[in-house]
């Protein structure tokens, strides 16, 4: 299918643009204006020592050209190349309620000002419960089509996020978008579809892994509604598969990452850093516990899942499955804890088997995300990614087994906390962010795959940078072969931010060498983002894009 794109948004004119607000309106507002040198921001480059900053008036044809394509688009054609590429998160309602690209004008400035930083490309989560919400197999991608004729334009490149779980209620989740709904009947109708607590509480963020193969949807099983679903974007995107959309990131779970939603903030259910619950407790998962029970001969052991773990917001050592010799060490809990993460495994094997069938000659590669699960990791049980479905212990590596999973499909593994470090995390929690990724490196490593990073939290700050600088170079295990910063918003364009992350780009593309943060942009892109600072502005601060 040839894409049609109808976007009525056309490529902004910068005569006609005076201040354009950031798709998160923020109160820098970004404008295309006659501004004296005395009030505007000085650039520099290797030619000169200052550029006059433009003036709409003269901003033609010709100069208007020029600003559009300051910078080459990234090519890593030497694979002994140290280079990362960064992308940046856009907003999580980018596309909005009713189908349409959000603030257009907005997002065509902010892919502008991306662009001159050196930015590989931006992500974006394709939501299922917008782009399906009218009805099984009724998919809506206009929002999503002028969103990939933008960023073509601005010759970035695209991550896309097969988003199958709904958006609110985990951390950093700014709006509500919530499963289609003829999903949400079905699930109104058989509440056993999704997650379940030992107490019984629903989950609505995902459909329940229990029932993967069965057909609860309309006639269809899950695994093939998220087939239809990306062959309908494979097929309406074709053109633009392995040039502008570069890679596919498979949602397997909550927040799109393969795991439990074991620590649900919605409603102050958990609060970190709680160990979680297991969520094995719906019909189809007690069902499938207790056939491989009976297969072992402990049909007992299937009756249901462990009855000491505890609730939410303890700690390991408060409860009699996750304390330093617990029931996590006998023979039951090493049953349990391999059906549960085999079950977890096992969902992500099927799903990203139709992703590799359907995007496999396509150029675009396919990625999955893992959860960061950082806190009582220097326990022996590792309490909080048990009860994710990670089984990694004192004595059990839990991330190989998902790394030789995803390299079956030839997928990347994307990990995220990779701006996080130990002594920044309260003593109480037990945590190690640094620890758990160089685990995961390694595993990454030694199953063959790439890995791609994230950073967990919003961070503007150099310690952090500097964080991620370190994790994405191979000393230990693999080093990054991308990073995604989260995420685009109003507080990435002050002044002292974008600095930090124009600088930062530019280290990641000097394979993480060049830590000092620079004094202006000295990647040669010719343009510098920053603050006029007036007093008689008005208390609003413009961002000029020279």
């Amino acid at each position: 299918m040839t894409l049609t794109l109808r976007s009525s948004t056309p490529f902004i004119n910068l005569r006609d643009t005076k201040c354009l607000k950031t798709p998160v309106e923020f109160c820098g507002t970004i404008c295309f204006a006659q501004v004296k040198p005395s009030r505007g921001i000085r650039v520099k480059n290797s030619m000169t020592q200052e550029a006059q900053v433009l003036s709409t008036e003269g901003c033609r044809n010709e100069k208007r050209e020029k600003l559009h394509t300051l910078s080459g688009v990234h090519h890593n054609n030497n694979k002994d190349d140290s280079r990362v590429p960064v992308f940046v998160m856009l907003p999580l309602d980018t596309v909005t309620h009713g189908g349409h690209l959000n603030k257009p004008r907005a997002m065509n400035a902010s892919l502008m000002a991306l662009k001159s930083a050196g930015v590989e490309g931006v992500m974006v989560d394709a939501w299922w419960g917008l782009v399906e919400k009218d009805g099984p197999l009724k998919y809506n991608w206009e929002g999503y089509a002028e969103l990939v004729q933008m960023v073509q334009r601005h010759g970035l490149k695209l991550q896309v996020v097969m988003s199958f779980h709904q958006c609110g209620g985990n951390v950093g989740d700014s709006c509500s978008i919530p499963l289609p709904p003829w999903v949400l009947e079905e699930i109104s109708g058989n509440p056993d579809l999704v997650y379940t607590d030992r107490s019984g509480r629903r989950n609505p963020e995902y459909i329940s892994l229990g029932c993967d193969s069965l057909p609860v949807l309309g006639g269809r099983t899950p695994v093939q509604v998220y087939s239809d679903y990306m062959r309908s974007f494979r097929d309406r995107f074709s053109e633009y598969l392995g040039e502008v959309i570069v890679e596919i990131q498979v949602g397997l779970g909550p927040c799109g990452e393969l795991r439990y939603p074991s620590y649900p903030e919605s409603y102050g259910t958990w609060k970190f850093p709680g160990i979680g619950e297991f969520q094995s407790y719906d019909k189809y998962m007690r069902s499938s516990l207790a056939a491989s029970a009976e297969a072992v001969g402990k049909k007992d052991w299937g009756i249901s899942g462990p009855h000491d773990a505890g609730q939410y917001n303890q700690f390991p050592e408060d409860t009699g499955f996750f304390r330093r010799e617990g029931t996590w060490s006998t023979d039951y809990g090493k049953f349990f804890l391999e059906w549960y993460s085999g079950k977890l495994i096992q969902h992500g094997d099927r799903i990203l088997a139709a992703a590799e069938g359907l995007f496999q000659g396509t150029g675009a590669k396919l990625s999955g995300k893992v959860a960061g699960i950082h806190w009582h990791y220097r326990t022996r049980s590792h309490a909080a990614e048990l009860t994710a479905g990670y089984y990694n212990t004192r004595h059990h590596d839990g991330y190989l087994p998902i790394a030789q999973m995803l390299s079956k499909h030839r997928v990347i593994l994307n990990f995220t906390c990779m701006e996080m470090k130990d002594g920044e995390q309260p003593q109480h929690a037990n945590c190690s962010p640094e620890g758990l990724v160089r685990q995961v490196k390694m595993a990454t490593r030694d199953a063959g795959i790439e890995l791609a990073g994230e950073n967990a939290l919003e961070r503007y700050d150099a310690s952090a940078y500097g964080q991620v600088l370190t994790t994405s170079r191979s000393d230990s295990g693999n080093g990054l072969s991308a990073f995604t910063y989260l995420r685009m918003n109003k507080r990435l364009f002050e002044e002292q931010n974008w600095r930090q992350l124009v600088q930062f780009v530019k280290s990641m593309a000097d394979g993480g060498r060049n830590t000092k943060l620079a004094e202006s942009d000295s990647r040669g892109t010719n343009i510098y983002v920053g603050f006029i600072k007036e007093k008689n502005v008005k208390n609003i601060k413009e961002l000029a894009l020279v």
